[in-house]
């Protein structure tokens, strides 16, 4: 049956949308169908790449509610698809709580899965100021959907993923209560390395700009041969990532 990739998270900016478009270039390589849908209300990130079957859906009136009749419609699509496809789903942070609230009340994950389809759920963290709102992301994620796999992707752009305990020690986010806790809920974990802002990371802010690809944006003449030479690494490293967590 189908695998369904859900992106949630709470706190907007940390590279959710970027997370959604890795995965969407990670399932390019098979020779399976795939489904890409965006339903963020105000940046539809994710439907600006044209190297994907990216279909933005509505899910309300207003950025920050959830109609169940456009959502509904939205699980019809994903039931109606192709048996062995693969679904990527970028959800927003403006709907997060109203999209995770429903769909723990319709309990719509669980009928998927008991379909016989496959569903992950990925969230983000991120180092810098926002580590505590993702975390309480992650953590909302985990209490209101006890029963599925969470990937956890850690994004270092903004720093490491680490906050000092009580006593002064650097905890990691492998050491902190919330893995530990929740380790067998983890499918895996994702790192994006930190990289130096001035070349790697204006490098995947253009091609991110310009919603290109890692492949697209390498072989792109409107980048500097040695921007694509990083670009090249930067996705080797992240691609290698993603298949040692067996996505």
């Amino acid at each position: 049956m189908a695998l369904i990739n859900l992106t949630l998270q709470g706190k907007g900016g940390v590279g959710k949308s970027f997370v959604a478009s890795l995965l969407a270039q990670h399932y390019l390589k098979r020779e399976t169908p795939l489904q890409c849908f965006d339903t963020d209300p105000i940046n539809q990130t994710f439907a600006g790449y044209k190297a994907f079957p990216v279909e933005t859906i509505r899910l309300g009136e207003r950025p920050d509610e959830i109609n169940p009749r456009y959502f509904d419609a939205l699980i019809e699509q994903i039931m109606a698809g192709p048996e062995d496809g693969i679904v990527v789903i970028d959800n927003g942070a403006s709907t997060f709580l109203p999209l995770l609230g429903y769909m723990v009340e319709a309990q719509a994950l669980q009928m998927l899965a008991d379909a016989g389809h496959e569903i992950r759920l990925h969230t983000v963290l991120t180092g810098g100021q926002a580590l505590n709102d993702t975390m309480e992301g992650l953590n909302h994620v985990l209490q209101s959907v006890p029963d599925l796999p969470v990937v956890v992707w850690l994004n270092e752009y903004f720093g490491r993923i680490e906050r000092k305990t009580k006593s002064g020690d650097v905890e990691s986010f492998e050491h902190s209560g919330l893995y530990k806790k929740n380790r067998d809920r983890i499918h895996a974990l994702v790192r994006l390395p930190e990289v130096r802002k001035e070349t790697f990371g204006h490098d995947i802010e253009q091609m991110m700009r310009a919603r290109l690809t890692f492949d697209e944006a390498s072989q792109s003449a409107d980048f500097p041969i040695m921007a694509r030479q990083r670009l090249k690494m930067t996705w080797r490293t992240i691609h290698h990532s993603m298949e040692q967590a067996v996505l």
